[in-house]
């Protein structure tokens, strides 16, 4: 017989967790279901490793970019003790850590792969028998994406790397090519290079971070280039090859050539194999849902889709943003006091303007809400204010030379900030203000009020609306 719990969640990872411990907390039963480790991709093989990788070559440089500082400086990162570092964060690949946490907010596990199987019912198969779970009130799929091939010629028989095996690398490859010039491609080039590789990106769009503002890819870039990353846009590979010479990647008007290939171009949902045929969904699709979480296409409103999985924004915070509002919305929902209001706390409706993001190369780029010309296409009367960084006291005192940009997008019928975008040193730790800023859409004449500590790179936000002209 079926197992019977209030909730099912498919997937494991931040998002899924979340999802379970806020129906458990509201007082509902809830069981996950995981094929893997308990807490994803972002603990094992991406937000983690990266970060862990990325830091002490962030340190380095910072060192080097202070007189009296750089001079102390007289080698180079130790590159096992980096590897080291990095697998400290993952518990060298063992969820034990997370098990813990699920038992202490009392959510079952199931280990196995998870598929619908009709409505409100789910079978997992652990390896020796298969496990029918049936839900009372919802199934919350979390599968999270995969790193997508391209479809060149070659490549997939080539054996690349994805970001997966970027991050779990146990031997810094001599030459490394990178395909793609998003966040990944970007951030694992510097790593590589950072960690002694020769290391070629390749990105076919004519500028890398192609989603951001254009000046963000251009200092990135620059930065690259001067880090010894040969970095080309315009380019797409033609075909793909692994010889004894190593891996070859044909632009048509040349090649290239890496001990290793990184493919870091874009995303999948992982909903091949989840029997989405069987509630008349498309196997292999991302799920489109509403701003409640609730999937479409199926009758009932019993079935969520939270995290990667929905397309909404792929990132680990949007995630657990969503899983916030779905596991609680859930609850509410059982208890008939679900709040349909855009911006209650059932509402994930920050994914639509106000999604921040960090792009953790040096320099760093900072983004949330809209570019200019995103919110141009979307019809709003925008103005683009822009600051040199580097022309802050606080930013010349954190680093010489700091350069450095920023950007508002200020929406001029309403006169509040609708896109805020920093480039430069440490220049994450800025967002979140604009993050505020977007999503309580504070006037600018108020926002004035808000006096940033000097010195700090903080002051930047004084800059950007004298600017203005207030």
């Amino acid at each position: 017989m079926d197992r019977e719990f209030d909730v099912i969640v498919i997937g494991a990872g931040p998002t899924g967790e979340n999802v379970a411990a806020r129906v458990t907390r509201g007082g509902l039963s809830a069981v996950i279901v995981e094929s893997e480790l308990v807490g994803g991709e972002c603990s094992y093989w991406a937000c983690m490793p990266s970060k862990a990788l990325l830091r002490p070559l962030h340190a380095l440089a910072d060192a080097r970019r202070v007189a009296g500082a750089r001079e102390a400086v007289t080698g180079d990162v130790d590159v096992p003790a980096v590897l080291e570092r990095r697998d400290s964060f993952t518990d060298h690949w063992d969820d034990a850590g997370q098990v813990r946490w699920l038992e202490g907010a009392h959510v079952e596990l199931v280990r196995g792969r998870g598929r619908l199987a009709g409505e409100r019912r789910v079978e997992v198969g652990t390896g020796t028998e298969t496990v029918g779970l049936r839900a009372r009130h919802a199934v919350v799929v979390a599968t999270g994406s995969a790193a997508a091939l391209p479809p060149v010629p070659g490549l997939a028989e080539a054996k690349p790397w994805t970001p997966r095996e970027a991050t779990s690398a146990q031997k810094i490859p001599g030459r490394l090519v990178v395909l793609g010039g998003g966040v990944a491609g970007c951030e694992l080039a510097q790593v590589f290079a950072g960690l002694g590789g020769h290391v070629t990106l390749l990105e076919a769009a004519p500028r890398l971070l192609a989603g951001n503002e254009p000046f963000a890819g251009e200092l990135v870039a620059e930065s690259m280039k001067a880090q010894g990353v040969d970095v080309r846009t315009g380019v797409k590979a033609r075909a793909v090859a692994r010889d004894d010479r190593g891996v070859r990647v044909d632009l048509g008007d040349g090649e290239v050539t890496g001990d290793e290939l990184l493919v870091a171009a874009g995303r999948r949902p992982q909903t091949d194999d989840l029997g989405l045929e069987t509630v008349g969904l498309k196997p292999g699709s991302w799920l489109d849902v509403d701003d409640f979480l609730v999937v479409q296409g199926v009758e009932g409103g019993w079935l969520y889709a939270a995290g990667d999985v929905n397309h909404r924004a792929l990132l680990t915070h949007q995630g657990k943003y969503q899983a916030r509002a779905c596991g609680d919305g859930i609850v509410a929902r059982a208890q008939g006091t679900l709040d349909t209001s855009p911006w209650g706390k059932h509402s994930a409706t920050a994914d639509h303007r106000a999604v921040p993001g960090i792009v953790f190369t040096d320099p760093e780029v900072g983004a949330v809400g809209l570019t200019e010309a995103h919110a141009r296409q979307a019809g709003l009367n925008v103005r683009a204010v822009d600051y040199t960084i580097g022309d802050v006291a606080g930013a010349s005192l954190y680093a010489d030379d700091f350069g450095g940009q920023a950007r508002l997008v200020i929406d001029e019928d309403r006169r509040v900030v609708v896109g805020a975008t920093f480039v430069g040193p440490a220049v994450s730790e800025l967002v979140h203000g604009a993050t505020i800023a977007i999503v309580g859409e504070v006037p600018l004449d108020r926002l004035w009020h808000a006096v940033p500590s000097y010195p700090t790179i903080s002051e930047i936000w004084l800059r950007l609306l004298e600017t203005y002209g207030l």
